[in-house]
């Protein structure tokens, strides 16, 4: 039989009295609850799986990846961007395309001007010949002056959602012969884009070739070709075309090219993936895509500074063609650029847009005599 002093002594040795059981449950509850809330956090998180179009090992999808990866934290875990290279989920660019629609992929990184075949706005959504030619006056309309809002209009017809534009580089012409003026180009052989870039290099007796990029360095190389337009220096020296070419035609002082001078990229979600997304993921997502833009065009500058030095040092040589020639292939340019905007509203609409930007006086790259008579106006 236990006296009422031993049971006091046992109760009072017992790990676990009344005050320990409570510790117990209070533990208990604390990690409980924190189990649930993990649970909870990482249900809330959204991953998305998003291709470039830049090869993997390039400075393109360094930067793209190294961008991708940086979401997580700065949505304090709750969007994950997966990034792909280009063809490792979509084989190419129409697969890329239908693959972001369908939300296989919830997005892409492209250049906006591959979707001119399927979204015909898209060829006045990056620079075209004698348009818009630096990359600010691109900010200053899509941000400014409602092209952003038209564009997201546009994209929505096709289940997509067109986060923001991302600013890249000016693409540019080697030749094998100097080209001075415009009139040196007639009689070349030369691969160019197909569409406006084409048309208009046409109008100055240019035979225009489409290639793609992996058979230009051989074609520039047998002579099947005397002149190649392809992207910017940085990566133009790394396919070695300071060894097939020895000149460099550039536009006049601060325009590296007439004809395509603004390449740019974007960021291109599905539509349902992104209207699933709370409004403050959203918000950052356009706010980081502005920030990559700046990253991505100071860095591929910086690369292209560094290029051409590379390429004076193998013996290229620039030339460039003067304000008078650049006056001269815009009026060539004009009429075939309503020739497109006809052939769709949305791309009439955007281009209004930037018509109106390049009459102000702040441009000053139109006036009303440049577009009388114009077929379209």
């Amino acid at each position: 039989m236990t006296t009422n002093n031993e049971s006091q002594q046992m109760r009072a040795e017992s790990p676990v009295g009344k005050s320990g059981r409570l510790k117990s449950v209070a533990v208990a509850a604390a990690f409980l609850g924190a189990t649930l809330l993990g649970a909870a956090q990482a249900q809330a998180a959204t991953t998305w799986k998003i291709q470039s179009v830049w090869d993997a090992g390039t400075v393109g999808y360094d930067l793209f990846e190294e961008w991708a990866n940086s979401i997580e934290e700065k949505s304090n875990g709750e969007l994950i961007i997966k990034p792909y290279p280009a063809k490792s989920v979509a084989a190419d660019n129409n697969g890329l395309f239908e693959a972001v629609r369908n939300g296989v992929l919830q997005g892409m990184n492209p250049f906006t001007l591959y979707w001119s075949g399927k979204i015909p706005a898209s060829v006045f959504l990056s620079s075209y010949p004698a348009g818009p030619d630096q990359p600010h006056q691109w900010d200053i309309m899509f941000y400014s002056m409602g092209m952003l809002e038209k564009t997201r209009e546009i994209y929505k017809k096709f289940g997509l959602f067109y986060v923001g534009p991302i600013q890249h580089d000016a693409n540019i012409i080697h030749s094998k012969e100097p080209v001075n003026s415009l009139a040196d180009l007639e009689g070349l052989k030369m691969r160019v884009p197909g569409g406006m870039v084409a048309e208009v290099f046409q109008q100055f007796g240019v035979s225009t070739v489409s290639l793609p990029g992996s058979d230009i360095f051989p074609a520039l190389e047998k002579g099947t070709i005397d002149a190649a337009d392809y992207v910017g220096p940085a990566v133009n020296y790394e396919l070695g075309f300071s060894q097939v070419t020895d000149y460099i035609m550039f536009g006049p002082p601060g325009v590296m090219s007439i004809y395509q001078p603004v390449d740019l990229m974007d960021l291109t979600v599905n539509l349902r993936a992104w209207n699933a997304l709370d409004p403050e993921l959203q918000q950052l997502l356009e706010d980081e895509v502005r920030i990559y833009s700046q990253k991505h065009y100071l860095t591929i500058q910086k690369r292209n500074i560094e290029a051409m030095k590379k390429f004076k040092e193998d013996g290229s040589k620039v030339t460039r063609l003067s304000q008078e020639d650049m006056d001269e292939f815009r009026r060539a340019a004009i009429p075939i650029w309503f020739n497109w905007a006809s052939k769709n509203e949305d791309a009439r609409e955007i281009l209004d847009i930037q018509i109106e930007y390049m009459m102000n006086e702040t441009v000053g790259y139109l006036s009303e005599d440049d577009l009388k008579g114009i077929e379209g106006m």
